[in-house]
């Protein structure tokens, strides 16, 4: 009889066996305080659409990884040329996708919060919503994200329940679990934000690698587990 089963993947490849009735799933590691993130993160579920891919959105903190490498600060901040570079590309950036920008005071921002509250939300259905009103709240309007207040009424306007997320946020082992996951992505190589990891474990970096990494999940060959 002969075998319906498709063929294995070949040895030594970065071909990644999946299930027939999965998409790939590409990690979407994100700064809140990432002025590049946030251009990620506003297009990131439409164009993972067009490539047939999923998304895990994976936020955390930079500031950790950063003191490791000696920088007490966003290294745009640290070197003004490379500061002075960004901002003006952000402005044409966002020009072209037609995003709003505004230049925020301070630099960076405190993302504490927002970073829990969407860590302890990453699995809901409004995580993809609310991770795109703190970016527009901070880069679009110049807000913030640092007020709880701020927060709450952003997660009320997306309608997701606001005093249950606070809660969640703040709890131990949120915090906990937030910290492992800076630990996580120290272990996958990841040193910047916005960073996309594909089944397999190859790594992307930066907004202008988006679209490269959705492509190279899509184009997965998929297999029987």
């Amino acid at each position: 009889m002969k075998n319906s089963q498709p063929p294995a993947a070949p040895t030594g490849t970065n071909i990644v066996s999946l299930r027939q009735d999965r998409k790939p799933v590409v990690e979407f590691w994100y700064e809140f305080a990432s002025t590049y993130s946030y251009l990620s993160a506003m297009r990131i579920e439409t164009l993972a659409s067009d490539y047939g891919v999923e998304i895990a959105w994976r936020p955390f903190l930079l500031g950790p990884i950063f003191k490791k490498q000696g920088w007490p600060t966003s290294p745009f901040n640290l070197y003004p040329a490379k500061g002075h570079y960004m901002w003006r590309d952000m402005e044409r950036l966002c020009r072209q996708y037609g995003l709003p920008f505004t230049l925020p005071s301070p630099f960076p921002q405190d993302a504490l919060l927002a970073a829990r509250i969407a860590h302890a939300a990453q699995n809901q259905p409004w995580i993809g919503a609310f991770t795109r009103a703190v970016f527009i709240a901070e880069f679009g309007q110049g807000l913030n994200i640092a007020d709880e207040s701020l927060m709450a009424e952003l997660l009320l306007e997306i309608g997701a329940p606001a005093r249950t997320a606070l809660s969640t946020a703040q709890s131990r082992e949120n915090k906990i679990s937030l910290r492992a996951a800076v630990t996580e992505a120290e272990k996958l190589g990841i040193f910047g934000a916005p960073s996309f990891v594909i089944p397999g474990g190859d790594l992307y970096w930066g907004d202008d690698r988006l679209e490269q990494a959705l492509e190279a999940a899509g184009n997965l060959v998929e297999t029987d587990a």
